[in-house]
Protein backbone atom coordinates (compact mmCIF):
# COMPACT_ATOMS: atom_id res chain seq x y z
CA UNK A 1 0.00 0.00 0.00
CA UNK A 2 1.46 3.81 -0.90
CA UNK A 3 0.94 4.57 2.79
CA UNK A 4 2.98 1.27 3.71
CA UNK A 5 0.04 -0.13 6.05
CA UNK A 6 -0.51 -3.83 5.65
CA UNK A 7 -3.57 -5.59 4.76
CA UNK A 8 -5.41 -8.48 6.11
CA UNK A 9 -8.49 -10.27 4.36
CA UNK A 10 -10.63 -10.43 7.39
CA UNK A 11 -10.91 -8.78 10.61
CA UNK A 12 -13.43 -11.48 12.16
CA UNK A 13 -10.10 -12.47 14.40
CA UNK A 14 -8.87 -9.23 14.99
CA UNK A 15 -11.61 -7.84 16.51
CA UNK A 16 -12.09 -10.10 19.10
CA UNK A 17 -8.95 -8.86 20.58
CA UNK A 18 -8.63 -5.16 19.52
CA UNK A 19 -10.97 -2.56 18.40
CA UNK A 20 -10.63 -1.60 14.52
CA UNK A 21 -9.46 1.78 15.47
CA UNK A 22 -6.87 0.54 17.49
CA UNK A 23 -5.96 -1.90 14.49
CA UNK A 24 -5.68 0.85 11.96
CA UNK A 25 -3.30 2.68 14.11
CA UNK A 26 -1.55 -0.33 14.55
CA UNK A 27 -0.92 0.24 10.72
CA UNK A 28 -3.57 -2.87 9.39
CA UNK A 29 -6.06 -1.40 6.20
CA UNK A 30 -9.00 -4.07 6.58
CA UNK A 31 -10.24 -4.88 2.89
CA UNK A 32 -14.19 -3.83 1.86
CA UNK A 33 -16.26 -6.38 3.23
CA UNK A 34 -19.24 -6.60 5.37
CA UNK A 35 -19.81 -5.22 8.65
CA UNK A 36 -22.22 -6.49 11.44
CA UNK A 37 -23.27 -5.71 14.77
CA UNK A 38 -25.00 -7.83 16.89
CA UNK A 39 -26.90 -6.38 20.14
CA UNK A 40 -26.58 -8.70 22.84
CA UNK A 41 -27.81 -6.87 25.97
CA UNK A 42 -28.78 -9.53 28.45
CA UNK A 43 -30.29 -9.66 32.18
CA UNK A 44 -27.97 -12.86 33.43
CA UNK A 45 -30.27 -14.88 35.72
CA UNK A 46 -30.09 -18.59 36.36
CA UNK A 47 -33.31 -20.39 35.10
CA UNK A 48 -35.67 -22.12 36.98
CA UNK A 49 -35.79 -26.01 36.59
CA UNK A 50 -38.50 -25.37 33.80
CA UNK A 51 -37.78 -22.30 32.48
CA UNK A 52 -36.00 -22.30 28.81
CA UNK A 53 -36.02 -18.63 27.13
CA UNK A 54 -32.44 -17.40 27.81
CA UNK A 55 -30.20 -16.06 24.56
CA UNK A 56 -27.56 -14.47 26.50
CA UNK A 57 -25.07 -17.11 25.09
CA UNK A 58 -26.04 -16.95 21.34
CA UNK A 59 -23.80 -14.48 20.72
CA UNK A 60 -21.29 -16.77 21.01
CA UNK A 61 -22.78 -19.20 18.93
CA UNK A 62 -22.88 -16.33 15.69
CA UNK A 63 -19.27 -15.80 16.54
CA UNK A 64 -18.47 -18.70 16.51
CA UNK A 65 -19.84 -19.79 12.92
CA UNK A 66 -19.82 -16.23 11.72
CA UNK A 67 -19.07 -16.52 7.81
CA UNK A 68 -15.39 -15.71 6.95
CA UNK A 69 -16.62 -12.80 4.41
CA UNK A 70 -18.35 -11.18 8.07
CA UNK A 71 -17.08 -8.80 10.17
CA UNK A 72 -18.89 -9.58 13.59
CA UNK A 73 -19.04 -6.83 15.97
CA UNK A 74 -20.95 -8.44 19.16
CA UNK A 75 -21.51 -6.06 22.01
CA UNK A 76 -22.89 -6.80 25.51
CA UNK A 77 -24.37 -4.83 28.48
CA UNK A 78 -21.04 -3.52 29.36
CA UNK A 79 -20.18 -2.23 25.84
CA UNK A 80 -24.10 -0.69 25.08
CA UNK A 81 -27.36 -0.38 26.74
CA UNK A 82 -29.84 -0.47 24.11
CA UNK A 83 -32.50 1.19 26.29
CA UNK A 84 -29.96 4.01 25.66
CA UNK A 85 -30.93 5.70 22.60
CA UNK A 86 -28.20 8.24 22.09
CA UNK A 87 -25.65 4.98 22.87
CA UNK A 88 -27.65 3.14 20.26
CA UNK A 89 -27.40 6.11 17.68
CA UNK A 90 -23.48 6.47 18.84
CA UNK A 91 -22.66 2.54 18.27
CA UNK A 92 -24.32 2.93 14.55
CA UNK A 93 -22.17 5.88 13.55
CA UNK A 94 -19.30 3.83 14.81
CA UNK A 95 -19.95 0.62 13.28
CA UNK A 96 -21.94 1.40 9.83
CA UNK A 97 -23.04 -1.62 10.08
CA UNK A 98 -24.82 -3.51 6.92
CA UNK A 99 -27.02 -5.76 9.50
CA UNK A 100 -27.82 -5.99 13.03
CA UNK A 101 -28.99 -9.21 14.65
CA UNK A 102 -30.73 -8.04 17.79
CA UNK A 103 -30.54 -10.79 20.61
CA UNK A 104 -30.91 -8.33 23.58
CA UNK A 105 -33.71 -10.01 25.61
CA UNK A 106 -35.13 -9.78 29.09
CA UNK A 107 -35.65 -13.47 29.73
CA UNK A 108 -36.49 -13.64 33.50
CA UNK A 109 -40.03 -15.01 32.78
CA UNK A 110 -41.29 -14.88 36.58
CA UNK A 111 -39.56 -11.55 37.21
CA UNK A 112 -41.23 -9.38 34.41
CA UNK A 113 -44.40 -10.27 36.22
CA UNK A 114 -42.80 -7.58 38.70
CA UNK A 115 -40.70 -5.36 36.63
CA UNK A 116 -43.00 -5.34 33.49
CA UNK A 117 -41.73 -1.61 32.82
CA UNK A 118 -38.06 -3.10 32.87
CA UNK A 119 -38.82 -6.05 30.21
CA UNK A 120 -40.90 -4.08 27.78
CA UNK A 121 -38.28 -1.18 28.02
CA UNK A 122 -35.71 -4.03 26.84
CA UNK A 123 -37.90 -6.17 24.80
CA UNK A 124 -40.53 -3.82 23.54
CA UNK A 125 -39.04 -0.40 23.08
CA UNK A 126 -35.63 -1.17 22.67
CA UNK A 127 -36.43 -3.32 19.63
CA UNK A 128 -38.35 -0.92 18.31
CA UNK A 129 -35.99 2.12 18.69
CA UNK A 130 -33.28 -0.57 16.50
CA UNK A 131 -36.18 -0.94 14.02
CA UNK A 132 -36.22 2.65 13.34
CA UNK A 133 -32.70 3.62 13.25
CA UNK A 134 -32.13 0.69 10.84
CA UNK A 135 -34.93 2.06 8.40
CA UNK A 136 -32.89 5.64 8.41
CA UNK A 137 -29.85 4.54 8.03
CA UNK A 138 -30.81 1.48 5.53
CA UNK A 139 -29.42 -1.35 7.30
CA UNK A 140 -30.94 -5.07 7.61
CA UNK A 141 -32.03 -6.31 11.01
CA UNK A 142 -32.76 -9.19 12.48
CA UNK A 143 -35.39 -9.46 15.57
CA UNK A 144 -35.10 -12.91 17.60
CA UNK A 145 -38.01 -13.82 19.40
CA UNK A 146 -39.74 -16.54 21.26
CA UNK A 147 -42.33 -19.31 21.40
CA UNK A 148 -43.87 -17.47 24.25
CA UNK A 149 -46.11 -15.17 22.19
CA UNK A 150 -48.18 -18.35 21.87
CA UNK A 151 -50.61 -19.73 24.48
CA UNK A 152 -50.54 -23.49 23.89
CA UNK A 153 -53.77 -23.88 23.47
CA UNK A 154 -53.64 -25.31 20.08
CA UNK A 155 -52.55 -29.34 20.02
CA UNK A 156 -50.68 -29.02 16.83
CA UNK A 157 -47.16 -26.88 15.73
CA UNK A 158 -47.76 -23.23 15.81
CA UNK A 159 -47.36 -21.62 11.86
CA UNK A 160 -45.85 -18.18 11.71
CA UNK A 161 -48.91 -16.59 10.75
CA UNK A 162 -50.38 -18.47 13.56
CA UNK A 163 -52.92 -16.10 15.94
CA UNK A 164 -50.88 -14.92 18.64
CA UNK A 165 -51.84 -14.91 22.71
CA UNK A 166 -49.64 -14.46 25.22
CA UNK A 167 -50.01 -16.00 28.66
CA UNK A 168 -47.23 -13.24 30.70
CA UNK A 169 -45.54 -10.07 30.51
CA UNK A 170 -42.66 -11.86 28.81
CA UNK A 171 -43.86 -13.13 25.71
CA UNK A 172 -46.56 -10.18 25.77
CA UNK A 173 -43.52 -8.16 25.83
CA UNK A 174 -41.53 -10.15 23.19
CA UNK A 175 -44.70 -9.46 20.51
CA UNK A 176 -44.80 -5.72 21.29
CA UNK A 177 -40.97 -5.93 20.21
CA UNK A 178 -42.21 -8.16 17.03
CA UNK A 179 -45.07 -5.48 15.99
CA UNK A 180 -42.62 -2.17 17.17
CA UNK A 181 -39.50 -3.89 14.83
CA UNK A 182 -42.56 -4.71 11.89
CA UNK A 183 -43.94 -1.19 12.09
CA UNK A 184 -40.71 0.59 11.96
CA UNK A 185 -38.46 -1.90 9.47
CA UNK A 186 -41.48 -4.31 7.29
CA UNK A 187 -38.77 -5.50 5.51
CA UNK A 188 -37.30 -7.21 8.98
CA UNK A 189 -36.55 -10.69 9.52
CA UNK A 190 -37.84 -12.40 12.48
CA UNK A 191 -36.95 -15.57 13.90
CA UNK A 192 -39.14 -17.56 16.95
CA UNK A 193 -37.34 -19.75 18.86
CA UNK A 194 -38.08 -22.05 22.22
CA UNK A 195 -36.29 -23.48 25.02
CA UNK A 196 -32.58 -22.09 24.11
CA UNK A 197 -29.50 -23.60 25.65
CA UNK A 198 -25.55 -23.56 24.93
CA UNK A 199 -22.57 -24.65 26.61
CA UNK A 200 -22.32 -20.92 27.57
CA UNK A 201 -24.19 -18.91 29.76
CA UNK A 202 -26.90 -19.75 31.81
CA UNK A 203 -29.26 -22.03 30.62
CA UNK A 204 -31.80 -25.45 31.74
CA UNK A 205 -29.15 -27.54 29.96
CA UNK A 206 -26.54 -26.52 32.39
CA UNK A 207 -29.00 -25.57 35.48
CA UNK A 208 -29.80 -29.33 35.51
CA UNK A 209 -26.05 -30.97 35.14
CA UNK A 210 -25.43 -28.15 38.17
CA UNK A 211 -28.40 -29.97 40.27
CA UNK A 212 -27.50 -33.48 38.87
CA UNK A 213 -24.42 -32.97 40.27
CA UNK A 214 -25.18 -31.47 43.93
CA UNK A 215 -28.82 -33.04 44.23
CA UNK A 216 -30.37 -36.67 45.37
CA UNK A 217 -33.05 -36.34 43.29
CA UNK A 218 -35.29 -33.76 41.01
CA UNK A 219 -38.39 -32.94 40.15
CA UNK A 220 -39.25 -31.71 36.73
CA UNK A 221 -42.40 -30.61 35.12
CA UNK A 222 -44.23 -33.00 32.84
CA UNK A 223 -47.19 -31.05 31.05
CA UNK A 224 -45.15 -28.37 29.37
CA UNK A 225 -44.14 -29.79 25.85
CA UNK A 226 -41.94 -27.69 23.26
CA UNK A 227 -38.92 -28.31 21.23
CA UNK A 228 -35.70 -27.69 22.78
CA UNK A 229 -33.11 -25.49 20.54
CA UNK A 230 -29.15 -25.55 20.42
CA UNK A 231 -28.03 -22.07 20.25
CA UNK A 232 -26.04 -23.38 17.35
CA UNK A 233 -28.72 -24.25 15.02
CA UNK A 234 -30.43 -20.86 15.84
CA UNK A 235 -27.46 -19.45 15.16
CA UNK A 236 -26.93 -21.21 11.81
CA UNK A 237 -30.43 -20.50 10.56
CA UNK A 238 -29.72 -16.93 11.48
CA UNK A 239 -26.80 -16.51 9.10
CA UNK A 240 -28.09 -18.71 6.13
CA UNK A 241 -31.71 -16.59 6.06
CA UNK A 242 -29.91 -13.32 6.00
CA UNK A 243 -27.95 -14.91 2.93
CA UNK A 244 -30.93 -15.15 1.31
CA UNK A 245 -32.41 -11.52 2.35
CA UNK A 246 -34.94 -13.34 4.19
CA UNK A 247 -37.56 -11.11 5.33
CA UNK A 248 -40.94 -11.76 7.45
CA UNK A 249 -41.65 -14.74 10.24
CA UNK A 250 -39.58 -17.83 10.37
CA UNK A 251 -39.69 -20.57 13.32
CA UNK A 252 -36.54 -22.22 14.11
CA UNK A 253 -36.31 -25.02 16.93
CA UNK A 254 -34.55 -28.43 16.76
CA UNK A 255 -36.66 -31.01 15.57
CA UNK A 256 -38.82 -33.72 18.06
CA UNK A 257 -40.94 -32.53 20.72
CA UNK A 258 -40.51 -33.00 24.76
CA UNK A 259 -41.50 -31.89 27.84
CA UNK A 260 -39.33 -30.37 30.56
CA UNK A 261 -38.95 -33.78 32.63
CA UNK A 262 -38.00 -35.62 28.63
CA UNK A 263 -35.54 -32.96 28.70
CA UNK A 264 -34.07 -33.23 31.90
CA UNK A 265 -33.86 -37.10 31.73
CA UNK A 266 -32.60 -37.30 28.36
CA UNK A 267 -29.44 -34.68 29.64
CA UNK A 268 -29.11 -37.02 32.70
CA UNK A 269 -28.65 -39.70 30.05
CA UNK A 270 -26.48 -38.03 27.15
CA UNK A 271 -24.17 -36.74 30.43
CA UNK A 272 -23.81 -39.83 31.94
CA UNK A 273 -22.89 -41.31 28.53
CA UNK A 274 -20.29 -38.67 27.84
CA UNK A 275 -18.42 -39.04 32.09
CA UNK A 276 -19.99 -35.65 32.77
CA UNK A 277 -21.67 -37.06 35.69
CA UNK A 278 -20.58 -39.60 37.95
CA UNK A 279 -24.20 -41.64 38.98
CA UNK A 280 -27.59 -41.19 38.07
CA UNK A 281 -30.26 -39.82 40.11
CA UNK A 282 -33.84 -40.19 40.16
CA UNK A 283 -35.62 -37.40 38.03
CA UNK A 284 -39.40 -37.49 38.80
CA UNK A 285 -42.54 -36.28 36.66
CA UNK A 286 -44.69 -33.22 38.03
CA UNK A 287 -47.50 -31.16 37.41
CA UNK A 288 -47.14 -27.50 36.69
CA UNK A 289 -49.40 -27.01 39.50
CA UNK A 290 -46.79 -28.97 41.57
CA UNK A 291 -44.49 -26.27 40.68
CA UNK A 292 -46.10 -22.48 41.02
CA UNK A 293 -44.79 -19.76 39.19
CA UNK A 294 -45.51 -16.00 39.08
CA UNK A 295 -45.77 -16.17 35.20
CA UNK A 296 -48.20 -18.81 33.46
CA UNK A 297 -46.52 -21.18 30.80
CA UNK A 298 -48.26 -22.33 27.29
CA UNK A 299 -48.15 -26.01 27.83
CA UNK A 300 -47.73 -26.36 24.46
CA UNK A 301 -45.72 -24.54 22.39
CA UNK A 302 -43.96 -26.79 19.46
CA UNK A 303 -43.64 -24.35 16.39
CA UNK A 304 -43.62 -25.45 12.82
CA UNK A 305 -40.68 -25.18 10.86
CA UNK A 306 -41.54 -26.51 7.38
CA UNK A 307 -41.36 -23.01 5.74
CA UNK A 308 -37.71 -22.35 7.57
CA UNK A 309 -36.72 -25.68 6.15
CA UNK A 310 -37.93 -25.18 3.09
CA UNK A 311 -36.33 -21.57 2.56
CA UNK A 312 -32.95 -23.77 4.37
CA UNK A 313 -32.95 -26.63 1.79
CA UNK A 314 -32.91 -29.33 4.55
CA UNK A 315 -34.28 -30.09 7.72
CA UNK A 316 -33.28 -29.83 11.35
CA UNK A 317 -31.64 -31.99 13.38
CA UNK A 318 -33.65 -34.08 15.89
CA UNK A 319 -33.04 -32.60 19.70
CA UNK A 320 -31.39 -35.40 21.20
CA UNK A 321 -28.54 -35.04 18.08
CA UNK A 322 -27.91 -31.55 19.05
CA UNK A 323 -28.05 -32.29 22.94
CA UNK A 324 -25.89 -34.74 22.14
CA UNK A 325 -23.48 -32.42 20.58
CA UNK A 326 -23.66 -29.83 22.98
CA UNK A 327 -22.60 -32.53 26.10
CA UNK A 328 -19.96 -33.68 24.20
CA UNK A 329 -18.60 -29.88 23.90
CA UNK A 330 -18.77 -29.39 27.50
CA UNK A 331 -17.21 -32.52 28.65
CA UNK A 332 -14.36 -31.50 26.09
CA UNK A 333 -13.87 -28.41 27.94
CA UNK A 334 -13.88 -29.96 31.63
Amino acid sequence: MPDGRQVTPTRSAYLELKDERQLIQEGYEFLDEKRMIVAQEMLRQLAAAHLGQAVEHLGHELARSCPEDIALVATDHDTLDITDIHAIQAAFEAHRPDWLINAADYTAVDKAESEPEKAAAINATAAGNLARICRERNVSMVQISTDFVFDGAQSTPYLPGDETHPLGVYGATKLEGERAVRSALPGALIIRTSWLYSAHGNNFVKSMLTLMQSRDELSIVADQVGSPTWAATLANTAWRLMRQDAQGIYHCSDNGVASWYDFAVAIQEEALAAGLLQRAIPVRPIRTEQYPTAAKRPSYSVMDKQSTEAALGETFPHWRVSLRRMIAEVAGAD
